[in-house]
Order: C-alpha cells, then structure tokens, then sequence
C-alpha cells in the first residue's frame, strides 16, 4: 500500500505529536496508556471494525491507518472504502486485527481525524451539490485550525471543492486594511504588481472599485458581500478580464442563487470553520 502524503505536510511528525499529546508524553508520569497497560495483557489481540452511523463522504482513513501502524507495524488494516466516496450509515470503513493495547491506545487519534476530516468533506459535498448546474467552482478559504490546514484543505477537495490559496506565500490578497494603508484600491494592486507577484487577487465590495483594480493589474477579482445582482452587475463589469469570486456569508440556502449569478468561484469559510465532526464509530473483538 503506499504512503499517505500530502506536498508540505509532515505525516510522521504529524502521527508522533498527535500520540504523543495523548499519551503525555514529557510530561511527570506521562508517556503511556495507564489504562489499556493495567487493563489489557501485553500480548491480547483484538480486531476491529469502523464504520460510518450516518451518510458522509470519507476522508482520513490512510492517516487513521498509519496511528495504528505507528503503534504495531505488525497490524493488518484493510481500508473498505475510497477517500471521497459517499457511503451509507453503516457502511464498514476499515478492518483491523492486531495488538490489543496498540489498537486501544491509538483509536481517539485515529478517530478523532478521520471524524474530522469526514465531517469537512460531507459538508462540502453538500455545498457542492447545492450550487446546482451552476458552471462555477466551490473554494475553501484559509479559515482552518491551525496545523491542520493541509488535512483540512484535503478534506474540501475529497467534497468537491477546490483549494484556494493554501497560505500568505502563493499569492497576493488585497483587502480592506491593505487598501487603507495603500490609500486606494488601484495602489494596492499596483505595489503587488511592481514587487513582481503574479497572481494578485483583489477584494472589493462596491462596484466603482473594480476598474481600478483592473487596471492597475489585478487577475482575480474577489467580490465581497454582494447579493446575487450585484454580483451579475460585476460580472458584466469585469467581462472576462480577471477571474471572479463571490465570497462573504455565503450559506447552503444561498449559495444556488450565488452561483447562478455566472462569477467563476464561491469560496466558503463554514467548510472548514464550522463542518460537524461525522459520527463514525470502531467497536473491537477480542481474539
């Protein structure tokens, strides 16, 4: 099977801090499970089924996987379902047999994010759906707990939705406060022209702003709080000469009309902000 990875994130670090955080590792007393060391035989073995108790689009399993292999090399997990699948409550997601302390000591890690994860990409499939026939593509923002952003930001892409910037290093975002500083839209975009950056996305929230941005170079136009008329109205504006976003409160209620209004992406910050953990549970046997 091969290794999970995602470009920039550190799985093995990721797995050991986790793990560690659990078990109290450094701290006076800490280091171990007190309870499964007391409890369960050092040489007990269990096997285990997760499964999801509701209809969710999964996301984290390699990763719950490897929690379980840090602990017991030896451990045979087959993985049941996709990452992005749809499935049905009760679906089986992984099957495990192995070392019984190692299987208990690592189930809140692993369930914990894969919980997580499913959670962020049900939500966004919901998102997705919600938009209808829509030619127009769902993004996540940077509204992420921080460490975990590239798992999250995996999680909105196993939904359906597309990534948007992944931090403040790969490309510009003017908004408000930048602008304030700068003294005008138009001067804003025109620095981060002259500096040499290439992707420069531009916020505004009156029409009036958006020639300006335009002009001074920027090619995404981020269209910020506007009700699906006005965001027509700036569509028409723009004319295919910059990207455009509609972004700012957008809900499940309202993102069909959004999307509608013909901009290229809505980005939603409830994806990873405010998704509800997916209820998916792991029950064991003993062997």
């Amino acid at each position: 099977m091969t290794a999970f990875t995602l470009e920039g994130f550190d799985l093995a670090q990721f797995l050991r801090a986790t793990l560690d955080e659990d078990l109290g590792t450094g701290l006076p007393g800490g280091g171990h499970d007190v309870t499964a060391e007391s409890v369960i035989p050092a040489e007990a073995r269990f096997s285990g089924v997760m499964d999801s108790r509701v209809a969710a689009v999964v996301a984290g399993l390699p990763i719950a996987a490897e929690f379980f292999r840090l602990l017991d090399p030896a451990m045979e997990i087959a993985i049941l379902a996709e990452e992005g699948e749809d499935v049905r409550p009760g679906t089986a997601l992984m099957r495990l047999t192995g070392n019984a302390r190692a299987l208990l000591t690592a189930e809140r890690s692993a369930l914990n994010i894969v919980q997580h994860l499913t959670g962020i990409a049900t939500l966004t499939r919901d998102y997705v759906r919600a938009m209808g026939e829509a030619r127009c593509t769902l993004l996540d923002t940077r509204k992420t707990i921080p460490g975990l952003r590239h798992l999250e930001k995996y999680a909105t892409r196993m939904g359906g939705a597309q990534n948007h910037r992944m931090g403040l290093w790969d490309a510009a975002m003017i908004k408000d406060n930048h602008i304030l500083v700068a003294g005008s839209v138009g001067e804003a975009v025109r620095r981060a022209r002259e500096a040499g950056v290439s992707r420069i996305i531009c916020e505004v929230d009156r029409i009036e702003q958006i020639e300006p941005a335009l002009a001074a170079g920027a090619n995404h136009i981020l269209l910020d709080n506007m009700d699906p008329a006005q965001l027509r109205a700036a569509v028409e504006v723009i004319g295919g000469r910059a990207a455009t976003e509609a972004s700012g409160g957008v809900t499940l209620e309202t993102i069909g009309a959004i999307a509608a209004s013909g901009v290229d992406y809505v980005s939603v910050g409830r994806l990873t902000q405010s998704a509800p953990a997916a209820d998916i549970g792991l029950d064991f046997t003993p062997l």
